[in-house]
């Protein structure tokens, strides 16, 4: 029996699960049958650690570091990670500063740097290649037997160019829209045709956090009703449906 994708947040702004600390970022990590990936790295070191101790999620046990864009929230933990895995493969795309590229080179066991075409990671999972936005960024898409997943770290594209694109690369409807939605400036009609454009493309169930906003996170929640699955420090989410 196959095992669907799990997914924990290890760092939000949004309180999730007490004993846990929220500041500004995301982190996730996504446990597959064969393959553990951390996506991003949130704002802070230390505190990504401690709530990834308080969680049971060992350092060591990264494969795989995703790195969605160059903003401080998403990878302001990368030293205090890498310190103590050197040995994971890590993700970036050509965006990144051409020194932070050269040390990373240096750190880890293996650089694997993006361009603006899809690149096949593992089996089943995928970056989007770098799509134009202020910063350039590129997301995770996850082809498990029972869903397609699409995380992104901020979504400066835009999540529904993000899940169109993805759509159009694998030929596959994207079921999960997962992680910022960059809303948090947007006005109720902005909202409202990002909500619609997902629904039109097929998405079936939403985690929109971190700079989601809290606006565009209660409308999601309404137009999703159950499908949509609130985020937060510690939130545990299985891609079984």
């Amino acid at each position: 029996m196959a095992i669907s994708p799990r997914m924990t947040i290890l760092f939000d702004n949004y309180p999730g699960l007490p004993g846990l600390e929220a500041l500004w970022g995301f982190a996730a990590v996504i446990q597959m049958p064969r393959l553990t990936v951390l996506f991003d790295t949130g704002s802070n070191g230390r505190v990504l650690l401690r709530n990834m101790a308080a969680l049971g999620v060992d350092p060591a046990s990264i494969d795989l570091l995703f790195l969605s864009h160059p903003h401080w929230d998403h990878i302001g933990g990368l030293d205090s990670v890498l310190e103590l895995n050197p040995h994971m493969t890590v993700v970036a795309h050509e965006g990144f500063s051409k020194h932070l590229i050269r040390d990373l080179d240096s750190q880890c066991r293996e650089l694997i740097l993006v361009g603006k075409e899809p690149v096949k990671l593992a089996p089943g999972i995928f970056s989007t290649g770098m799509l134009d936005s202020e910063p350039p960024e590129h997301a995770m898409v996850i082809d498990s037997l029972k869903s397609v997943l699409a995380i992104s770290g901020c979504a400066h594209p835009g999540m529904e160019a993000i899940v169109e694109h993805a759509k159009r690369f694998l030929n596959k409807r994207v079921d999960w829209a997962i992680g910022g939605f960059h809303l948090m400036y947007a006005d109720s009609t902005q909202i409202t045709r990002s909500i619609r454009s997902l629904q039109d493309l097929g998405v079936r169930f939403v985690v929109p956090t971190h700079c989601t906003g809290d606006e565009a996170v209660a409308a999601f929640r309404r137009a999703y009703g159950s499908r949509c699955v609130f985020g937060g420090v510690g939130r545990e989410v299985v891609f079984d449906r």
